[in-house]
């Protein structure tokens, strides 16, 4: 569905992603792990090779064929479902960075795994994922992400293969001629606006669109963050809220797949930054198990604002990687509940410690699931001087 130009494209996209995500330069001998499904097999032995003429070592991984994930989880007994690899803490320590290729040829093949099994693996590995986010702090680590077109994802997204091909092309300015040119102009204009955010003193932000009325407080020592290279694509500037000031109702009009089961139309209810209250027209079930994982997972862990000015995605996708980036007509915003970004402490995130992260209400948790609405909507400042200000309208960032 890529042509051989395409994918060597998207991989010199991806490697700009992987760089401009790193603090700290890579050099040679550094150890990047490569993991990708087995459709985009094609677009991993491109990277792989790449990887290896730039002098660092690649460790190859491909992911689970969904027939095994569902064995996975449906026959693992006692400590199998739990089981860490023997090796595993040891490479991620020494990890440099990882680029994962998603390509999944099923998204529904866990709707009948019990929820509490899913979240009992997520949390035995949120340590291998804690050893990595030390890392990134450290300026050590960097990652990247993509989606590999497939036919499930076309099927779900109720696209014809061609159509969702061309969609990932020109999110990813794969049609374009230098594409990692046009990547850094958007990084280049992002940096005003979350140059320009970061600056605010906001007490809080007030969210309102059609079926959401929603205030989200910043905290102390926060900084805007995004098109950093961590997804391709990502036209999204987000935040990492103190988790105790979010009141109100937030409505995700995108649907949402995770872990094999499909969620649409949530709304969710905050009282004193926790949810009280969820209500979904589909998969309601699946999503209150969601909140259980564990302490953190009833708790926003992101804020985020797209501009339709950055993103080409106009459609649905079926993928959160770009649905929580969708353009369109009124951009979008999501929230994710579960863990947060340290990177938006305004501060040395290698610094920080359990407990300051606990006093700025920086939440922890074994979840992140991103919650897209696409509404039209109006994002309003209310300034610690008493002044407010609106910072979004239509899609569009008003600095």
């Amino acid at each position: 569905m890529l042509t051989d130009k395409q994918l060597s494209q998207y991989a010199e996209v991806l490697l700009w992603g992987l760089e401009t995500a790193r603090k700290k330069p890579f050099k040679k001998n550094d150890c990047v792990l490569l993991q990708y499904e087995a459709p985009a097999t094609r677009l991993a032995e491109i990277l792989y090779g790449r990887i290896l003429d730039l002098g660092m070592h690649p460790v190859q991984r491909m992911g689970l064929t969904f027939g095994m994930e569902k064995d996975f989880y449906k026959r693992s007994k006692g400590k199998q479902l739990t089981f860490i690899t023997p090796g595993d803490r040891e490479l991620y320590a020494n990890l440099n960075g990882r680029i994962f290729v998603r390509a999944p040829a099923s998204l529904t093949h866990l709707k009948e795994i019990d929820p509490a099994r899913i979240g009992k693996v997520l949390v035995s590995r949120k340590p291998l994922r804690d050893i990595l986010d030390k890392r990134e702090e450290q300026g050590r680590y960097s990652w990247t992400l993509c989606t590999f077109p497939t036919t499930e994802l076309a099927r779900q997204a109720k696209a014809s293969p061609q159509e969702y091909a061309q969609q990932i092309i020109r999110a990813c300015y794969l049609d374009r001629k230098d594409p990692v040119g046009e990547w850094k102009k958007v990084h280049k204009q992002a940096g005003i606006i979350k140059q320009w955010l970061s600056s605010l003193k906001v007490s809080y932000f007030h969210v309102e669109s059609e079926h959401v009325d929603l205030k989200i407080a910043p905290g102390e020592k926060r900084q805007w963050k995004g098109i950093s290279g961590h997804n391709i694509p990502s036209f999204e500037v987000f935040l990492s809220p103190d988790w105790h000031g979010t009141e109100g109702v937030y409505y995700a009009n995108l649907p949402s797949f995770r872990s094999g089961n499909y969620v649409e139309k949530i709304r969710i209810t905050f009282q004193k930054g926790s949810v009280v209250k969820m209500e979904a027209a589909k998969g309601e079930d699946f999503a209150r198990k969601q909140l259980s994982m564990d302490k953190g997972a009833c708790r926003v862990g992101e804020f985020s604002l797209t501009d339709r000015r950055f993103s080409r995605i106009d459609r649905f996708m079926a993928d959160t990687l770009f649905d929580e980036n969708f353009g369109g007509e009124y951009g979008n915003c999501h929230v994710a509940l579960g863990a947060s970004y340290t990177d938006t402490y305004k501060g040395n995130p290698a610094a920080m410690t359990g407990a300051l992260k606990k006093k700025l209400g920086f939440n922890d948790s074994a979840l992140h699931w991103d919650l897209v609405n696409t509404e039209d909507k109006t994002v309003t400042a209310h300034l610690a001087s008493g002044r407010n200000v609106v910072i979004y309208e239509k899609g569009v960032f008003k600095y």
